[in-house]
């Protein structure tokens, strides 16, 4: 079991774990300062996050309903009956010479029927055990009682060539259930891009305004000296005005990266479920180990774990059961046997002892002579949607590939990418750094500051927003595959745990 899940299954099993796994963000809360890396993140996403419960609820749904098509496969246990029904009516009855008179009906009847009825997947029929007892008393005067037994009785219904229900179910049901755990994986993949997403913005935002800061103060120093210089006329009243106008412009872009900030921590915070009080410090995740992924082995883990695969052959195999259903409508025959024995007299003890035999056998036929086409015609329909479907699901595969493909390469040119942003900042700090340097010695003019100036914050940004694409492309390939290429072990969960919890 993989990383978070063997968490979440700890959690459920012991309440001090809870403790124990917050104990450090509690510690910081006092201050209402958290230090947040992305890995905590991530795992406080997927625990507590409101994305995160509707993955789980959707699971439960989906475990809910396969345990229902499970239970259709089993022997079903039935009770009905009257419990009581009492008539005192007038009812029209025929006599013998034809004409119709109304005589008085009053009587009070009870009847129960237990069955045992079991589906039989391989035919598609039904076979039930059952017995039943009626009960009948006739009130007024002459009152007595009558009882019907049947101790025993088998009965069997089968449509000959209709096409079987549950034959189709066991290949189709196994597959949805198991697309839907993997797709309970995905969703928490999905809530781990969306945390990286939401850590990463507050860790930008966090820079920018840190850059800001910056550049407002290093603007106050630089408009001081530039007073000072422009006292002894080593630069003229334009550079002074315009170093001026930094400093002022430098006030207006702190508050705004301030409100920016303010406004990611705010939506970080809500995703986590943490409180409003909370001070986030996000700190800067480092690099994954060198790690160098293979397309053709991520597409073969992708095939074999991830929830697509299994919805493409699920939905073929409903195009071939709505087929199969149409054409097993253009003829409806149906066959009913049942077998038993009944007994009835006054008492109950006799209704089991005199016994006869009780059999129905029936053949039902449904056969169209003319229908001008239109069970023909539903079938014609059910081969046109599959063959629509078989090429939806070809080209939602080639599509499917594709991305995976582009996923790789992109993964695999990113840790060079962010290795060119890293230099480029180094680089254009320095750069900044020397420049103030020789603004201060009049070398250069306030123009070739504020580009080394922009050049620097431009950098520094740039290698935050690398980074990002870094860690999303892994996890975006971590979630299509359902696989952590650092552990080199298949993401999984305690399914039954968890929908129980």
């Amino acid at each position: 079991m993989n990383s978070i899940f063997s968490v979440i299954a700890g959690l459920t099993r012991n309440p001090l774990m809870v403790a124990f796994f917050f104990l450090p963000f509690l510690a910081q809360a006092q201050t209402d300062t958290l230090r947040l890396t992305l890995n905590d993140a991530i795992q406080l996403a997927q625990l507590q996050s409101v994305d995160a419960a509707v993955a789980l609820n959707e699971l439960k749904t989906a475990y809910w309903e396969y345990r229902t098509y499970q239970a259709d496969q089993l022997p079903e246990v039935n009770f009905t009956g009257t419990l009581p029904s009492y008539n005192n009516n007038y009812g029209k009855y025929q006599q013998s010479d034809g004409s119709y008179t109304y005589v008085q009906n009053n009587w009070l009847g009870l009847n129960g029927a237990i069955s045992i009825d079991q589906n039989i997947a391989l035919t598609g029929g039904k076979i039930s055990l059952n017995s039943s007892l009626d009960f009948t008393r006739q009130l007024g005067t002459g009152a007595y009682n009558e009882y019907m037994s049947i101790p025993i009785g088998i009965t069997f219904i089968q449509p000959v060539f209709g096409v079987s229900n549950q034959k189709w179910n066991r290949r189709i049901e196994p597959l949805r259930y198991k697309a839907a755990k993997a797709a309970y994986i995905e969703s928490t993949e999905e809530v781990t891009l969306a945390a990286i997403s939401y850590f990463f913005n507050l860790l930008h935002a966090g820079e920018n305004l840190n850059i800001a800061r910056q550049n407002l103060e290093n603007a106050g120093k630089l408009y001081e000296i530039a007073i000072a210089k422009r006292k002894i006329g080593s630069i003229s009243e334009s550079e002074l005005m315009q170093l001026e106008l930094s400093a002022l412009q430098a006030k207006g872009v702190v508050t705004e990266a301030q409100s920016n900030l303010n406004a990611c921590m705010f939506q970080l915070r809500s995703f986590l479920s943490l409180s409003e009080q909370d001070v986030i410090a996000p700190v800067i995740p480092e690099t994954l180990p060198s790690l160098r992924m293979q397309y053709a082995d991520v597409l073969e883990k992708a095939q074999a774990n991830n929830a697509f695969a299994r919805n493409i052959l699920r939905r073929q195999l409903e195009a071939d059961y709505a087929v199969a259903s149409a054409k097993g409508n253009q003829r409806n025959i149906n066959l009913f046997a049942s077998v038993g024995y009944t007994g009835k007299d006054r008492t109950l003890t006799p209704a089991y002892e005199q016994l006869r035999g009780n059999q129905v056998v029936e053949v039902g036929v449904s056969i169209p002579i003319l229908d001008w086409g239109k069970r023909k015609g539903k079938v014609k329909v059910a081969e046109s949607n599959r063959e629509v479907i078989l090429s939806k699901t070809k080209q939602e595969q080639m599509t499917f590939n594709q991305n995976i493909f582009l996923l790789v390469e992109n993964f695999n040119n990113q840790a060079g990418q962010l290795e060119i942003a890293g230099q480029a900042d180094r680089i254009a700090d320095k750069r900044y750094n020397t420049s103030i340097e020789t603004f201060m010695i009049g070398k250069i003019s306030v123009l070739d500051l504020n580009d080394a100036q922009r050049s620097k914050d431009e950098t520094k940004l740039k290698h935050i927003v690398e980074l990002y694409k870094y860690w999303n492309y892994y996890y975006n390939i971590r979630s299509l595959t359902l696989y952590d290429f650092l552990t080199n072990n298949t993401l999984d969960a305690e399914f039954e745990v968890i929908v129980r919890k």
